[in-house]
């Protein structure tokens, strides 16, 4: 995995008007914490952390700059990512420093690549897990664990036991946990069978229209 560099300033004080003063530098407040040190709080530039820490921030390893001494070179990867729920403008950021000889546990994107067989025939791709949890050293990272669903046809899986892992890379789970599988084209059936019962309703809704009639004539 790329290792990204990210820069941080040290951050002193708190309350609302240092808070005010940091967003108006287009900046936001974050915390560095680890096993071997004491929390520091430093504070981000939003748009360098948007446009390198977004959608799946949480599987890449930054490496911090800083020109604020015993900050700079340390190694994180971003735990919690806090948001404004309406505005979606960045409040906080947790980032945990890692020890590059030490393995850790991280979330990881699954990618599905090829056609399932399945799907072919009417079938749908149902993926059950997205992410999942590695264990590994910090630099063995993977962007990211791809999975070939071509030869799965209608009610196939594939599970844990089936991915291999990159070097150095376990995945702590049950081996018959599913991943992702194809599931039959239920809607259409269902939708099928509505169709015929429909029919047969009217057909004897007709009949029964029909047999009033004659006994009136009768």
């Amino acid at each position: 995995m790329e290792t990204l560099e990210l820069a941080v300033k040290a951050r002193g004080g708190s309350g609302k008007s240092k808070s005010r003063a940091m967003r108006r530098e287009g900046r936001f407040p974050a915390v560095i914490y680890g096993p071997r040190m004491a929390p520091e709080n430093v504070s981000l530039e939003v748009r360098e952390f948007d446009r390198k820490a977004g959608a799946g921030s949480h599987a890449h390893l930054f490496k911090l700059t800083s020109s604020d001494e015993g900050i700079g070179e340390k190694l994180v990867l971003v735990k919690e990512v806090q948001r404004h729920p309406v505005s979606r403008h960045l409040l906080h950021a947790d980032l945990y420093e890692v020890d590059v000889k030490e393995k850790i546990r991280v979330d990881v994107a699954l990618n599905f690549v090829g056609k399932a067989a399945g799907v072919d025939v009417g079938g749908i791709l149902q993926p059950i897990r997205r992410t999942i949890e590695v264990l590994c050293l910090p630099l063995q990272i993977p962007d990211e664990i791809e999975i070939d669903v071509s030869a799965l046809g209608i009610h196939d899986a594939i599970h844990i036991s089936d991915v291999k892992a990159p070097a150095g890379v376990e995945i702590p789970y049950d081996a018959d946990e599913a991943l992702v599988t194809v599931l039959p084209p239920v809607v259409e059936e269902t939708r099928g069978a509505e169709g015929e019962a429909d029919g047969q309703a009217g057909a004897t809704g007709d009949a029964d229209k029909g047999d009033g009639k004659g006994s009136s004539e009768g």
